[in-house]
């Protein structure tokens, strides 16, 4: 049989580090071994009952069609609404996309916007997905640490430093996976400042976690902080996470038209629409009761609470409390240069991780982000389960020596 030669946009990137270790982590559940999985991003929740509620309704009413490309008025104009509420800025429904998950949003914004080793500054630690992404699209990541000193966060000297005339992007994860981290309002506008200097640098805003919040009054988005470049924000959330609507996959954007339009004329080639049914039920999420997105926000944080208290008392470990999202960035260098009961050396975080799957507990090793020594921790699961994990990860630090 002949080979079949794959493209190189397959070959020069990697598969999904975390879609990997929950893989893995399945893998082993299913051979019988006892694993914590605290790898996956995804809420623990069911989709309530009201958006459930609306799918079904728009099922019985024949809405099973093919729809716009860019989502169907009804949707559109509950994302308008939205982004009103929350930034305080209008949007023309033609400057909104709605796709299979924000993921596809972000990648269609790439696939639509770089050439040949245009440049795109990602933030380290950054999800795993952003530089593969640019790669796959020809781009060249350019990758800025942002060390746990600074808060995980993007400083404007950095910012500047890293701009060259062939920067296209700027991605801003906020609040931020894996960190949590959170740009307040006037780091927002000190980064601003820096890029109004810079008119050809566009702005790539995920906010898919902008619900999940734990600090005090309102989370401030860029576009907020610094409407004078509204023009050049390119603003991605969705329902998965703030709706626990994950399977669902339907994200959007809004943003400058000349890129949605781009955006809508790729879709129209690659997927034709978002599911109709999914469309219906992000609509019903978006405009109806908000409840469930408050109680599960104080949820996460109560978990966020206990597992950072936990991870802090073990030796060895230590962990900065996120303002944001569901993930613990926690540092392992204590553990670095230890060795295992089996005479197994830790010589980095992904040995470290390794050596927690071992013990049981499932996570991803912070070079995978772009940062070590650190290890990523999901408190999207139950308050039970954190706690395990860490009385697992608390024994197996013990035992090194």
């Amino acid at each position: 049989m002949p080979d079949f030669k794959l493209a190189k946009r397959v070959t020069r990137i990697k598969p999904s580090p975390s879609t990997a270790a929950a893989a893995r982590a399945k893998e082993l559940k299913a051979a019988g071994r006892d694993i914590v999985d605290m790898t996956v991003g995804e809420p623990d929740f069911d989709t309530p009952d009201i958006i459930k509620q609306a799918a079904v309704a728009a099922m019985q009413a024949g809405q099973t069609k093919y729809t716009a490309v860019n989502g169907t008025l009804e949707l559109r104009q509950a994302i308008a609404a939205r982004m009103k509420r929350h930034t305080g800025q209008d949007y023309a429904l033609d400057q909104i996309t709605v796709g299979g998950g924000g993921k596809q949003i972000i990648f269609l914004a790439f696939m639509a916007s770089i050439d040949d080793d245009d440049e795109v500054i990602i933030p380290a630690p950054y999800w795993v997905s952003y530089p593969d992404m640019v790669i796959a699209n020809e781009g060249k990541p350019v990758i800025v640490t942002c060390p746990e000193d600074n808060g995980f966060k993007l400083t404007p000297e950095a910012l500047e430093a890293a701009i060259t005339p062939k920067t296209r992007w700027l991605v801003l994860n906020s609040p931020s996976n894996p960190t949590g981290a959170v740009y307040n309002e006037a780091e927002l506008k000190a980064l601003g400042a820096v890029l109004e200097r810079h008119p050809h640098v566009f702005v790539l805003t995920d906010e898919i976690y902008d619900e999940i919040w734990f600090g005090e009054g309102k989370l401030v988005s860029l576009v907020e902080a610094v409407p004078a470049l509204k023009e050049r924000i390119f603003a991605v959330n969705g329902v998965s996470k703030s709706y626990a609507m994950t399977g669902w996959r339907l994200g959007y954007a809004v943003g400058p038209l000349v890129l949605v339009n781009a955006i809508n004329k790729l879709q129209s080639q690659i997927s034709s629409c978002p599911s109709s049914i999914s469309q219906a039920a992000a609509a019903a999420a978006l405009s109806g009761d908000q409840s469930f997105v408050a109680e599960s926000g104080k949820a996460y944080r109560r978990r966020r609470d206990v597992a950072v208290e936990l991870l802090n008392g073990i030796p060895g470990l230590s962990c900065k409390a996120p303002d944001g999202a569901f993930y613990l960035f926690a540092n392992c260098s204590g553990a670095i240069g230890k060795t295992a009961p089996s005479g197994q050396k830790i010589e980095n975080d992904l040995d470290f991780v390794l050596y927690l799957l071992d013990n049981g507990v499932a996570a991803i090793h912070g070079a995978a982000y772009g940062l070590s020594p650190y290890f990523r921790l999901s408190t999207a699961t139950s308050e039970d389960l954190i706690r395990e994990a860490c009385r697992r990860i608390e024994a197996a630090c013990a035992a090194l020596s």
